[in-house]
């Protein structure tokens, strides 16, 4: 689990550190972007939690978010998030949603709070990267990103008060994120947006 928080870590990081990137932002507003893209998930569930957030305590979080950025700043010729990103984004959000709720459970909490934890972990950071680098938020209108890390949560939530172990669960869960986000890209699938009526 260690690791792929790590590899987590590091894909949200490389992914902020790209739309930073591409709206021209120093290389001082790259870093603390694909910091905060990366952590902040992380950071605000264990605050939920009562825990320290991981990163004061683990020096291979920090360790991962610089490697993003200087891989970003290094192949600065490769522009916008492609295909290959877009996927390892996936696999980070599916590896996020299954770590926040998984520990949320350890913490002993309600299962609709596990759920909502697991989501939070997964979507907060990519919300506020796009808030600050003033791009309309991916969260709030496209990609169902929202959706699928809930889809993951309740899946991994219903296996486990069906007493199946955590780690076949987790499995499972993150495997219904990734599923649920590629078949919403593939298809152009959205959540209804509002209309008003025409009256």
């Amino acid at each position: 689990m260690h690791i792929l928080d790590l590899l987590s870590t590091f894909v949200f990081a490389l992914v902020g550190a790209r739309v930073a990137a591409d709206k021209g932002l120093d290389y001082g507003g790259i870093a603390f972007i694909a910091a905060v893209a990366s952590v902040s998930g992380g950071t605000l569930r264990n605050i939920f939690l009562g825990l320290r957030p991981i990163w004061i305590i683990d020096p291979w979080i920090v360790a991962s978010i610089l490697a993003a950025v200087f891989l970003t700043l290094v192949f600065r010729r490769v522009t916008h998030v492609g295909k290959t990103l877009l996927a390892m984004d996936t696999i980070g959000l599916a590896v996020a949603t299954m770590s926040g709720t998984q520990l949320a459970f350890e913490m002993d909490v309600t299962w609709f709070a596990a759920i909502l934890l697991g989501v939070i972990t997964a979507v907060t950071g990519g919300l506020v990267r796009d808030v600050l680098c003033q791009v309309e938020p991916v969260l709030l209108h496209r990609e169902t990103i929202g959706t699928s890390a809930m889809m993951g949560a309740v899946t991994f939530v219903g296996l486990h008060e069906l007493n199946l172990a955590q780690n076949p669960a987790a499995i499972a869960g993150g495997v219904v994120v990734i599923f649920t986000r590629f078949i919403s890209i593939q298809f152009d699938l959205h959540l209804p947006k509002f209309k008003e009526l025409n009256h």
